[in-house]
């Protein structure tokens, strides 16, 4: 649909909105943007809106990194921004939002995806995939230093609890009805182990750069709706210490040109099954910088964090970081389980589609099952995964140099501004003591 039939289709359902939200997925995907009056919405289609290019790249405090070779040190020049097809849909509350592109610039998140998706095209193959995400409901804070707290009355171990749902049901209407009228296509919701802990699976989608979207979309949708409600969301990795953090599981299968999937098989594990579990063990490690992007993040890594930490896999295993849930008919497929919330689901779902690509190119075969062999956990040190994904062949040949540099530049910035910083903890722990 081109956008000229998206906007008069919009118009004819929803009437003309009093302004447009216009949203850019940067680094850390956060939606940075304009609003724009609804009377311009034909002015977003000709590429007349613009933003400077750096927005894709600042740090998570939301500055220019000059490493990056981005902002002002190249005069900060804008890019034409462009509509992200589909994605022109109603807000909660009133008005429009429509996700957008800039065309041709290496530094997008999305494109970085495109250009994976294009790589299985050219073998004539498509994933399908499907996304789940975690997140927290927590009461209202009063600054942004607050600890988190539970919504009042959320058990400390609400795992499937249906009465969970049922008290928190209006919030989480609101959600669904959002999500249903932006097209976001949701399909079951569980309240998680944590205290206010949900999850939200998506419908498998044979078209990957929507299922990032719509992950995009959705993580805006929860806050709106929880603040709506009295309620702040958090899709933080690890908000609380001693409960299970926000994880970003997909689900992933190969169809053929012909729809069928090539990773199914009706005895053991198929070939392209294999290599794409090894192909995902092999380079976990090399992007756990992708799958765990920020300070917080490494506290999923822990021991007893009620997360996968290791690259293993395993059959209809949750304690793997590959699980395979089945390996006949169309749903044969594997749940990548390593990245947290937090990650940016385009470079996520990028990095698990690159390492299942590098499995298939380079016929790998997969180790024993977890259970059956030993494999040294993933690492808990930000600064070295960092190290590890700046120095990667392997993430090069999925993200390519300048991007990989770009993402190495930005958190080694963060890093730099983060780890000097002293906890409270240590001045309660050691000054009186030392």
């Amino acid at each position: 649909m081109s956008w000229k039939d998206e906007v008069a289709t919009f118009l004819k359902t929803h009437g003309e909105p009093d302004r447009v939200e216009v949203m850019l997925c940067d680094l850390n995907a956060v939606l940075r943007g304009k609003w724009v009056p609804g009377t311009a919405l034909d002015k977003i289609g000709r590429g007349t809106v613009k933003l400077p290019v750096s927005t894709y790249a600042p740090n998570i405090f939301g500055e220019e990194v000059p490493e990056s070779g981005l902002g002002i040190v190249q005069g900060d020049p804008d890019g034409a921004l462009l509509p992200v097809p589909g994605t022109l849909a109603p807000i909660p509350g009133g008005g429009a939002q429509v996700l957008v592109e800039m065309a041709g610039e290496w530094a997008s998140p999305r494109g970085r995806l495109a250009d994976i998706v294009t790589r299985f095209a050219d073998r004539g193959l498509t994933p399908c995939v499907a996304l789940e995400l975690e997140f927290h409901l927590l009461q209202p804070r009063t600054a942004p230093e607050d600890p988190p707290v539970p919504p009042e009355g959320a058990p400390q171990a609400q795992n499937y609890d249906m009465e969970v749902l049922d008290r928190t049901a209006p919030v989480l209407d609101a959600i669904l009805e959002g999500a249903a009228a932006q097209g976001l296509t949701t399909e079951t919701v569980i309240a998680e182990y944590g205290p206010g802990q949900f999850e939200v699976n998506f419908r498998h989608c044979a078209d990957a750069l929507h299922a990032a979207d719509m992950a995009v979309l959705f993580r805006r949708l929860v806050r709106t709706v929880a603040t709506s409600h009295d309620l702040e969301a958090t899709f933080m990795a690890k908000p609380y210490a001693d409960s299970p953090g926000n994880g970003l599981h997909a689900h992933v299968s190969l169809l053929n040109a012909d729809g069928d999937n090539i990773l199914a098989t009706e005895n053991g594990l198929s070939d392209p099954l294999g290599h794409a579990i090894a192909g995902s063990l092999a380079t976990m490690a090399d992007c756990q910088a992708i799958f765990a992007p920020h300070l917080n993040s490494y506290r999923r890594f822990q021991p007893m964090s009620f997360a996968p930490t290791a690259p293993d896999w395993g059959l209809d295993d949750r304690g793997a970081g590959v699980r395979v849930p089945t390996t006949s008919g169309r749903d044969a497929r594997l749940e990548h389980r390593i990245a947290g919330a937090d990650a940016n689901p385009y470079l996520a779902l990028a990095a698990i589609l690159g390492g299942i690509l590098w499995g298939l190119d380079q016929r790998l075969t997969p180790p024993a099952p977890r259970g059956e062999t030993e494999t040294p956990p993933l690492g808990d040190d930000w600064s070295a995964a960092i190290d590890r994904f700046a120095t990667s062949d392997v993430t090069a040949w999925i993200f390519g140099d300048a991007y990989r540099d770009l993402y190495t530049a930005i958190r080694r910035n963060e890093i730099a501004r983060l780890m000097p910083i002293i906890h409270p903890l240590e001045y309660a722990t050691y000054l009186s003591r030392l």
